[in-house]
């Protein structure tokens, strides 16, 4: 029974999107399953995708909180 864990930013991909939409989520469930399905053998019924979404303020990068990151590179 295969468990995937995906974790993405809580970012969108416009100014006004904030996350991934249900459909978008949606899709990666659908395609990581295939995935699974296609190289493993794996069924779908038995996959479990969860995806997490990371807020911006949880996640750093180059030893800085994200935002504090990108402002270094305006």
């Amino acid at each position: 029974m295969p468990y995937v864990n995906v974790k993405i930013t809580r970012e969108g991909t416009s100014p006004q999107v904030t996350s991934a939409t249900p459909e978008q989520k949606a899709a990666l469930i659908k395609g990581i399953s295939q995935l699974l399905l296609d190289v493993l053998g794996k069924p779908e019924a038995s996959t479990f995708v969860v995806i997490d979404e990371v807020p911006t303020e949880n996640w750093g990068w180059g030893g800085l909180p994200v935002l504090d990151y990108r402002k270094q590179l305006e």
